[in-house]
């Protein structure tokens, strides 16, 4: 269950042997389709999109946020529970991206797997090993050596004075430290110890 003023990290994968990207209009329609439906209830810290698989570190805001963000956009809001109209936008958000998915490579059958993960995150060092090892996840795969090489992931974000959506600075204070600080906190080994501790497969 998924609650207002909460850490989760959000993951899911592919079902079987599909990816969810098969090129880079599929990667930017994804984070389209999120921004439309998740974006107005939730803070995002990171995320990182892979072939298969993808993960977000989201805080879902305070309910008086949550109530003027969504009133006037979505047609269920008002008729669920605060903790069911979240879990349905996150549903309704995999289900929009896979019906276009579908339609555009002529496939039927569910694209993701069922039930997405979503882990609670109760203090500050989960976050931190959580935000090393999404942005770490390409590394991590053998995609690339850097992880500020692949492109879709909030990675850079957090090293460019250009505009973004992710809140770097309520992050960096969240954790009490400066950017050469998360900059340094970034290490491969972490995640790979983060993933064995966590059994993460993906």
């Amino acid at each position: 269950m998924l609650k207002p003023c909460h850490l989760y990290h959000i993951y899911n994968h592919a079902n079987g042997n599909e990816n969810l990207f098969r090129n880079d209009e599929n990667f930017v329609y994804f984070l389209e389709k999120y921004n439309e439906h998740v974006s107005l209830f939730t803070d995002t810290y990171a995320y990182c999109l892979m072939p298969n698989h993808f993960h977000f570190l989201v805080k879902i805001k305070d309910e008086k946020s949550i109530i003027e963000g969504a009133f006037q956009k979505f047609k269920t809001f008002g008729k669920l529970s605060m903790h069911k109209f979240i879990s349905k936008q996150f549903s309704n958000f995999f289900s929009s991206y896979a019906q276009s998915y579908n339609k555009v490579y002529n496939r039927k059958g569910s694209l993701f797997m069922s039930n997405f993960k979503k882990k609670p995150i109760d203090h500050d060092k989960y976050m931190m090993n959580v935000l090393n090892y999404i942005h770490m996840n390409p590394v991590l795969h053998g995609f690339v050596k850097e992880p500020q090489e692949w492109k879709y992931s909030s990675y850079n974000a957090y090293f460019t004075g250009k505009e973004t959506k992710i809140p770097r600075q309520m992050v960096l204070e969240a954790m009490n430290c400066s950017t050469g600080e998360f900059y340094n906190k970034h290490n491969l080994r972490s995640a790979e110890k983060y993933s064995s501790e966590m059994g993460l497969l993906y």
